[in-house]
C-alpha cells in the first residue's frame, strides 16, 4: 500500500487545498440526516425520489434546489448590508451564516481590532434579532449570564431575573478569562438550548447563536478551556488581516468620529428557522457521506487510509465532527443555492469544523505542527469521490 507522508506547509487560514476534479454530483441517495429537526419538510419533499438512470436529471434534487433557491433569496441581499459595514471579512460572514441557519456555535480565535464584535452585532440588526454582548473577567459568577432568583423580604418571594444568555445573538468575548464555572453554565445553554432557575426551566430564544472569541496573543490569568468543551462549538474560525486594499476601504469608512453603521433589515427570524428546515433536507450522496466519515476516521487512525502522521495525532476527532461537517456542508450548499451536497463543500469547511477537535502530541509541539497541518496531510492522502 502506498503511503503517503504529511505534508508540512500549513494552508491559508480556512482554506482548502485544491480538489482534483472527480466524477459530477448528479445522482443521490433519498436518506437524510437530520441531527436537530426544527421540523418536517413540505409534504412535496418527503417521498424519495427514485435514483434516475446515469446522466439523466433527478427530478428529486431539482425539487430541493429549486426549494432551496426560492427560500435563500435573502442571502445574497443579507451579504451585501454587512459588506457596507464589515470590509474584508468575508468568510467571518459566511461562517456566521453557517452557523446560523445550522444551528451551531461558533469559537473565534484573532487578535483584537478585526471586527469580530462589529460582524456579530451587524448581523443582528440585518436579521432582526436580539443581540448581547458579554465580556468575561476572572470575577464573574454563573449568575451573571444565566441569571438568578432576587427574593423580596416584604412578601418572603422569589422573583426571577433572567440573565444576558436570554437573547438571540451572544458574544461572549475573552471567554477564556472566565473561571470554569462560568465558563461552564454558558456552555451548558449552549448545548441544553435551557436555563433552569430554582425549579424551574426556561427555553432560550430561537434562534439562538453563541459566538465565543479568544485572544491568541495573551496567556496570563486565563482559564484554557478543556477539551470536551471546545468540542461543544460546531466551527472554530480563525480571522486574519485584511489586505492592503481592505485597509484601505476600512480607513475611509471608519476613520470619522461616527462611522455609519446602519444596515436595513433584510431577513426575519422566521426566514432563518425555515431555512433551518430547508437545510435538513440537502441531500449527501452515499460516497460523499463515506468521504466526511474517512476524513473523520483518518484523524483517530490514518494508517488505515495509507496516511502517515507520524504519531502527532494524541485525540483525534470525536462524532459530532461528523455530524458538524456534515451539517455544516449541508447549509454550506444552501448558501450556494444547491440542493445537494458536493466533495468540495466538505473540504472547504473542514478546517473550521476539525482544527479544535484534533489534540497533537508533544512530538508534533516540538516540530511546530499544529492541528491544521494534520487536516492538510488527510485531505491531501484521501481520493475526492
Amino acid at each position: 500500500m502506498k503511503t503517503n507522508t504529511l505534508d508540512m506547509t500549513p494552508p491559508a487560514a480556512g482554506q482548502a487545498r485544491p480538489v482534483v476534479p472527480g466524477r459530477k454530483d448528479a445522482d443521490f441517495d433519498a436518506l437524510r440526516y437530520n441531527p436537530a429537526p426544527m421540523g418536517q419538510p413540505p409534504a412535496a419533499l418527503r417521498t424519495a425520489p427514485s435514483v434516475p438512470a446515469t446522466g439523466a436529471p433527478n427530478p428529486g434534487i431539482q425539487a430541493i434546489s429549486e426549494n432551496v433557491r426560492q427560500h435563500s433569496a435573502w442571502v445574497q441581499p443579507l451579504r451585501q448590508q454587512m459588506a457596507r459595514v464589515v470590509v474584508g471579512q468575508s468568510q467571518l460572514v459566511d461562517r456566521l451564516m453557517v452557523g446560523l441557519i445550522s444551528n451551531g456555535h461558533i469559537l473565534l480565535e484573532g487578535v483584537p481590532g478585526l471586527a469580530k464584535t462589529l460582524a456579530l452585532k451587524t448581523l443582528a440588526s440585518a436579521v432582526g434579532l436580539h443581540f448581547q454582548r458579554m465580556q468575561f473577567t476572572p470575577d464573574m459568577l454563573p449568575a451573571d449570564i444565566v441569571g438568578t432568583m432576587i427574593y423580596n423580604p416584604h412578601d418572603g418571594s422569589f422573583t426571577t431575573k433572567h440573565g444576558p444568555v436570554f437573547s438571540n445573538l451572544i458574544l461572549a468575548d475573552e471567554i477564556n478569562r472566565a473561571p470554569a464555572k462560568v465558563q461552564s453554565a454558558l456552555l451548558e445553554a449552549m448545548q441544553e438550548r435551557q436555563v433552569t432557575l430554582g425549579d424551574e426551566t426556561y427555553r432560550l430564544p430561537d434562534p439562538f447563536l453563541v459566538m465565543a472569541t479568544q485572544n491568541p496573543l495573551e496567556q496570563e490569568g486565563t482559564y484554557p478551556l478543556p477539551e470536551a468543551q471546545v468540542d461543544r462549538f460546531m466551527m472554530k474560525v480563525i480571522v486574519g488581516y485584511p489586505n492592503r486594499s481592505e485597509e484601505r476601504a476600512i480607513q475611509d469608512a471608519m476613520a470619522v468620529t461616527q462611522p455609519n453603521l446602519e444596515v436595513s433589515r433584510v431577513v426575519s427570524a422566521e426566514d432563518i428557522l425555515n431555512a433551518r428546515n430547508i437545510v435538513s433536507t440537502i441531500y449527501v450522496d452515499d460516497k460523499v457521506k463515506d468521504y466526511i466519515v474517512d476524513i473523520v476516521m483518518a484523524t483517530r487512525d490514518a494508517r488505515p487510509y495509507g496516511i502517515n502522521l507520524n504519531g502527532y495525532v494524541q485525540v483525534g476527532a470525536s462524532p459530532r465532527a461528523t455530524i458538524s461537517l456534515t451539517l455544516a456542508a449541508r447549509a454550506h450548499a444552501f448558501l450556494q443555492g444547491r440542493g445537494y451536497v458536493t466533495p468540495q463543500d466538505v473540504r472547504d469547511l473542514a478546517y473550521d469544523v476539525l482544527r479544535h477537535r484534533i489534540a497533537v502530541s508533544y512530538e508534533a509541539e516540538a516540530e511546530n505542527i499544529t492541528s491544521e497541518n494534520i487536516v492538510a496531510g488527510i485531505l491531501e492522502g484521501l481520493p475526492v469521490p
